[in-house]
């Protein structure tokens, strides 16, 4: 018999978020026929002891090598049983019902290819996980020296859907990859691009639904902690790189050569600029911490 739905956990080095995750997923599944599968990127900190000590159920693909968002959900993806897949972050947690209330969205709305809950902080703020394709307008403002230094252009505005309700059922582009119950029919061939080790693997995988012509959908009645990027946090330096090489390989897929070398060259230029207005800052005296 097969399970209601299946949950894959890409973890690294979060053992502690992913044990909460897994009690949260507990308590949140109810009558769910339920199979979890965990995959671990050679995590150092004793997250396997843990699973094969206190969640013997969980089915466990312990990789040799940090493998990486993208493939780590395929290699998940290809154990799945259910016809209705979770992508679960280890730094989340399930609230109340969320999990029923997804499944019945998806199952009631057969051109829905996935469908994705509100995500809120520990400490209840919704957080803003809703985006249309960037653009390279969009792009050019985002985590650059135009949004240091204009954060709230219209452009970035349009791109975080500043002009739609984030408390109401909506069509959207795409959704942070925290949370994310796909129907397996809709996955495009190959599951996420593995091109894309960390970053743009949601976007990439959003966009190429689309344009198979499902529908991707936020459900705020549904909601999610998100402990928020507890494995990138561990190389913060590391983060911002794969960050922007992930955003202008998306735009070369998917804009074009032309375009991506444009934006790599600007996202250059802006951490000069952001470099020496910091040195500049410090020659000034006004000494403070490098930015995140």
């Amino acid at each position: 018999m097969f399970p209601d739905l299946s949950v894959i956990i890409v973890n690294w080095n979060v053992r502690e978020r992913l044990r909460a995750c897994l009690r949260s997923l507990a308590r949140a599944g109810g009558a769910l026929a339920m199979e979890v599968i965990v995959v671990d990127s050679a995590s150092a900190d004793g997250s396997v002891a843990m699973l094969r000590a206190e969640f013997p159920a969980v089915r466990l693909i312990a990789c040799q090598r940090n493998v990486g968002f993208s493939a780590g959900n395929n290699l998940g993806l290809a154990e799945a049983r259910a016809e209705h897949i979770l992508c679960l972050n280890p730094d989340t947690e399930i609230v109340g019902a969320a999990l029923p209330s997804l499944l019945q969205y998806l199952r009631a709305h057969d051109d829905v290819g996935l469908v994705a809950p509100q995500l809120i902080s520990p400490d209840g703020r919704v957080q803003s996980t809703r985006y249309r394709f960037p653009t390279l307008a969009s792009a050019l403002c985002d985590g650059t020296i135009v949004e240091h230094w204009f954060p709230h252009n219209r452009w970035l505005r349009r791109y975080h859907y500043a002009d739609a309700n984030e408390g109401v059922v909506q069509n959207v582009d795409w959704l942070i990859g925290a949370c994310l119950l796909l129907r397996r029919q809709a996955i495009p061939p190959g599951g996420f691009d593995e091109q894309f080790f960390m970053y743009s693997e949601e976007t990439d995988l959003c966009k190429r639904m689309k344009d198979a012509g499902w529908r991707v959908v936020y459900f705020p009645a549904a909601q999610v902690v998100h402990h928020h990027s507890q494995s990138s946090d561990q190389v913060v330096p590391l983060r911002h790189v794969r960050f922007q090489s992930s955003r202008v390989r998306y735009f070369r897929k998917h804009h074009g050569w032309p375009a991506a070398q444009l934006l790599r060259a600007f996202i250059l230029l802006s951490y000069d600029l952001l470099l020496l207005e910091e040195s500049a800052k410090w020659l000034a005296g006004h000494k403070r911490p490098l930015r995140r």
